[in-house]
C-alpha cells in the first residue's frame, strides 16, 4: 500500500483556523482514508469512518501496546516528547490515554460522581454562581464574552467537583491551557518548556491540596480518590494524572464550546429567536453547539493487529486520526450539516467520543451550557456581535473563538 502524498493541509495556518469546513469536505470527497505524511497518520474524516475506527475493538489510545519500550522512547525523541519528567509522568501517561484493564479500573474512581443524577445535584449550586457573574457584568454594555464570562465557569464547578478552593480557578486554567498546548502539532521546544514548567508546578499543588485534604477529608474527588488510593485501587502517579486531567477537560474543551455555540446564535439569529421563543429547545440546541463546532475536533488510535477500513487493509502499529470536527458535518449523516439547528433531531453526534473513551464529563459541560444560555436570553433583551472579526484558535485539535465581544441590552 503507497501513501498518497497529495494532500493540501495546513492546519496551523490562519485560514484553517477560521474555516476548516471546506477542507473537511474536500476530504470526506476523497476514497477511502487519506495519508498525512506530517503527522504520520491516516486521517478519517466521514462519519461512518470514523465511528468505526473509535468503536473498533482493536484499536486503542496508548502504543504500550503496540510498541517495545525502546521504540516508544525512539519515538517521542524524534517527536519531541522526551525530557520531560513531570509532562511524561502526570499526563502523557492518563485516563484518557490509557486503554483495556487500567482504563477501566481509573474510570470506575471517578465514574459515580459524574452520572447523570450526581451532575443534576449541581444544578442550584451552578445557577446560583452564573447570576453572581451575571449580575457583576448586566450593567456594561460590551464584554468579551470568552475572558468575562464562559472562562469563569467551567473551571470554578469542576474544581468544587474536585474539591480545589474557589479562589485557586483562575490559575488552573493557566496551567491546563499551557499543558493542553502541546498536544496540538506545534511541538517547538519553547511550547515543550512551557507545557513541563506548568506540569511541575501544577503537581506541587496537587500535593499540597492531597494533603490537606487527607487531614480534613471531605464530600469531593479529591477526599474519594484518596480512599481509592488508600484500598490500593488508585496509585500515587495515577491520583496526581487523574486528578490533572479531570481539571483539565473541564476547562479548555467547555469554554470553547460556549464561545463557539454564542457565536453560531449570532450568525443564525433565527435561531436565537426561535430559542427565546421556545425554551424547550435548549438541551437539543445545547447538542447542536457540539456538533456544530466540536471543540476537540482530532483524536487518534493505533491498530494492535492487522485492521480492514475501507476496503483497505492496514497493518499492526498504523496510526488513525479521526476528524470528529469533519465527521459531525458529514451530510450523509446531518441533513443540511452546514446550517445551525437548535431543534436538531436525531442528533446523534460524536463530539463526545464513542466507546470505552466516551467523554466522562459530558453531562456537567452540557449542564454548564444549558444554564448559562437559558440565563442569558432569559435577562438580556438583544445580544449581538460588537466586532464581527471573529478569529479562531489555531491548531488541529483545538475549535474555539480566541474572543468573542458582544453588547447586550437587559430585559
Amino acid at each position: 500500500m503507497s501513501p498518497s502524498t497529495d494532500l493540501s493541509f495546513e492546519p496551523l495556518s490562519e485560514a484553517f483556523a477560521q474555516d476548516p469546513y471546506p477542507f473537511y469536505e474536500a476530504l470526506r470527497a476523497r476514497d477511502g482514508l487519506t495519508w498525512f505524511g506530517e503527522f504520520d497518520v491516516w486521517l478519517a474524516s466521514r462519519f461512518d469512518d470514523v465511528s468505526e475506527i473509535v468503536q473498533h475493538g482493536k484499536m486503542v489510545r496508548s502504543m504500550d501496546h503496540i510498541s517495545s519500550p525502546d521504540e516508544i522512547a525512539a519515538l517521542k525523541r524524534a517527536q519531541n516528547w522526551h525530557d520531560m519528567p513531570h509532562h511524561s509522568r502526570f499526563v502523557q501517561f492518563s485516563l484518557l490515554d490509557s486503554d483495556g484493564a487500567v482504563h477501566d479500573r481509573l474510570r470506575k474512581q471517578v465514574f459515580k460522581l459524574f452520572t447523570p443524577v450526581m451532575v443534576g445535584r449541581l444544578r442550584d449550586d451552578i445557577q446560583a454562581y452564573v447570576d453572581r457573574l451575571v449580575d457583576g457584568l448586566a450593567d456594561r454594555q460590551e464584554i468579551d464574552f470568552i475572558e468575562d464570562l464562559a472562562a469563569h465557569v467551567p473551571g470554578h464547578i469542576i474544581g468544587r467537583v474536585l474539591g480545589v478552593p474557589d479562589e485557586d480557578c483562575p490559575q488552573l486554567r493557566v496551567w491546563s491551557e499551557n499543558i493542553v498546548q502541546y498536544f496540538d502539532i506545534d511541538r517547538s521546544d519553547a511550547r515543550k518548556d512551557l507545557a513541563e514548567t506548568n506540569t511541575t508546578e501544577f503537581y506541587h499543588y496537587l500535593l499540597e491540596l492531597k494533603a490537606a485534604r487527607a487531614a480534613d477529608p471531605k464530600e469531593d474527588l479529591l477526599s474519594l480518590m484518596i480512599e481509592s488510593e488508600r484500598a490500593g485501587q488508585l496509585s500515587h502517579d495515577e491520583f496526581i494524572s487523574t486528578a490533572m486531567l479531570i481539571l483539565m477537560a473541564g476547562h479548555g474543551s467547555t469554554i470553547d464550546v460556549l464561545g463557539s455555540g454564542m457565536h453560531a446564535l449570532l450568525k443564525f439569529p433565527g435561531e436565537m429567536q426561535r430559542l427565546r421563543d421556545e425554551p424547550g429547545l435548549m438541551k437539543t440546541a445545547v447538542q447542536e453547539m457540539f456538533r456544530f463546532e466540536s471543540p476537540l475536533p482530532f483524536f487518534h488510535r493505533y491498530s494492535t493487529e492487522e485492521v480492514e477500513l475501507c476496503g483497505k487493509t492496514y497493518p499492526r502499529g498504523t496510526k488513525f486520526g479521526v476528524l470528529y470536527g469533519s465527521a459531525n458535518r458529514d451530510p450523509n449523516q446531518f441533513p443540511d450539516a452546514d446550517r445551525f439547528d437548535v431543534g436538531r433531531t436525531p442528533n446523534w453526534h460524536i463530539a463526545f467520543g464513542r466507546g470505552a473513551h466516551f467523554c466522562l464529563g459530558n453531562h456537567l459541560a452540557r449542564l454548564d451550557m444549558d444554564i448559562i444560555f437559558s440565563t442569558l436570553l432569559k435577562r438580556f433583551r438583544t445580544i449581538e456581535l460588537a466586532d464581527t472579526d471573529v478569529r479562531y484558535k489555531k491548531g488541529l485539535s483545538v475549535r474555539g473563538p480566541e474572543a468573542l465581544r458582544i453588547r447586550w441590552s437587559k430585559a
